[in-house]
């Protein structure tokens, strides 16, 4: 395969899935800025969506060695890339990149993929919860404290909102153990275990350990000595059913992509709209803080404003100088300006205080 991009300053941005449920987010954000260019395996499917925002749509199918030529500012990659080959030609072509759909594995994969080829453009891995919204908020709350000893974040997932197929592809890794930093400890770490009961917004929910990047980057980039991300979900039946299936072994042996489907199944229903919402804690010297994130325009959008931001950023047009290399969302220049960049797409950011370190971890009851 010898696909071809050019960086063009003044071409479109490229994003790759642009017309799935999180990539028709995004492009509908990023037209305001400059013109886009939809890429995915089926792109009648895009085609309105192009025509309604005055871009391009065209087939690249990431699984197909046909080759694939473009002049572009600037790549978002928001679906699935197996063989790093929307990095790969991003990275070749100097053209600024962000990548928002790796899992931990893949995204560790990605750093040295593009470390060895040496960058002389952004590369912002933003894998992070919700388009690195997480590790942002982290970071603002590091910032105002001094530093992070634990980050702690708890997500309710909402089973009413609109959601794509690969919105609930972390169902493929509840069945494989991985690594934590935990009390400056590594370990390894089983899925859906730790469960605990946080509010949320100020309603109660269960939920326990899922494997995500910021666990991975948290302690490289802020120096957390304990990095933990839990989820539960807005049914607290899927929950309970969740863990008790987990319980039976059900995530190990349905593991592979013949069961996939019905892994999936067990979460992707989606309706007509719902809410993210998430609660991330700070602590640092015996201070804490406690920060939650609302959107009511729901989990796909909150995703796309992290890929918004994370474009901005590479490409310099955020107030900030764009620098070279691999980077990470909660390496942000400017961290404690998270309330206004998230506002500004509608998103609130509510900071609670506490004296007590433990109250600010959020942990609730452990079981």
């Amino acid at each position: 395969m010898t696909d071809s991009l050019r960086h063009d300053a003044a071409g479109p941005v490229l994003i790759t899935g642009g017309y799935g449920t999180v990539g028709a987010e995004i492009a509908r954000m990023a037209a305001a800025d400059a013109p886009v260019l939809l890429t995915g395996r089926s792109p009648e499917r895009g085609r309105a969506l192009a025509d309604e925002l005055g871009g391009e749509v065209r087939a690249w199918d990431l699984g197909d060695p046909a080759p694939f030529h473009a002049g572009v500012r600037a790549v978002i990659n928001s679906v699935n890339d197996p063989d790093d080959r929307v990095l790969r030609a991003a990275v070749s072509a100097g053209i600024p990149y962000v990548d928002i759909t790796r899992w931990t594995a893949r995204l560790q994969r990605a750093v040295t993929v593009a470390a060895l080829m040496r960058p002389t453009s952004p590369v912002l891995l933003s894998s992070a919860w919700m388009g690195g919204v997480v590790s942002l908020v982290a970071a603002s709350l590091a910032a105002e404290l001094g530093g992070a000893d634990r980050v702690e974040t708890a997500v309710r997932w909402d089973m009413a909102d609109r959601a794509g197929a690969d919105s609930v592809e972390f169902m493929d890794r509840l069945g494989v153990g991985f690594e934590v930093v935990d009390d400056g400890r590594r370990r390894l770490a089983a899925p859906l275990t730790d469960a605990r009961t946080v509010l949320i917004d100020g309603t109660p929910v269960r939920v326990a350990r899922i494997d995500t990047p910021e666990q991975f980057t948290l302690p490289l980039t802020l120096g957390t000595t304990t990095a933990a991300t839990r989820i539960g979900f807005s049914s607290p039946a899927a929950t309970r059913a969740l863990l008790a299936l987990r319980g039976t072994g059900f995530f190990r042996w349905a593991g592979g992509d013949r069961w996939a489907p019905a892994r999936r199944a067990l979460l992707h229903s989606p309706g007509e709209g719902g809410t993210a919402l998430l609660r991330v804690d700070v602590s640092h010297g015996g201070r804490g803080l406690s920060a939650t994130v609302t959107d009511a325009r729901g989990q796909s959008h909150l995703t796309a404003v992290g890929a918004l931001l994370g474009l901005r950023r590479v490409l310099g047009t955020d107030g900030h100088r764009a620098c070279n290399g691999v980077v990470f969302p909660e390496q942000h220049p400017d961290p404690a300006r998270a309330e206004s960049l998230l506002a500004a797409h509608g998103v609130h950011l509510t900071v609670d205080r506490a004296d007590d370190p433990a109250e600010a971890a959020g942990s609730g009851a452990a079981a």
